[in-house]
């Protein structure tokens, strides 16, 4: 069944249930058992992306923490 990756900066450690939470209940809004909905959060530094020419790390310095 669904298997839903998720490419991010890191994330708050108190997010990540939310967000997986949410996520799933998309699926299971349209009847899709939520027992078989796999969410996966891969989560890169901003030093590691980059857009524009940019590093991320640069580029959103201020959301940095």
């Amino acid at each position: 069944m669904p298997v839903i990756t998720i490419e991010s900066w890191p994330l708050d450690k108190e997010k990540k249930p939310e967000i997986i939470k949410k996520i799933t209940d998309v699926f299971t809004d349209i009847g899709i058992p939520a027992e078989v909905v796999t969410v996966i959060l891969h989560e890169t530094k901003q030093e590691n992306w980059g857009s524009g020419g940019e590093q991320h790390s640069v580029k959103f310095k201020d959301m940095i923490k």
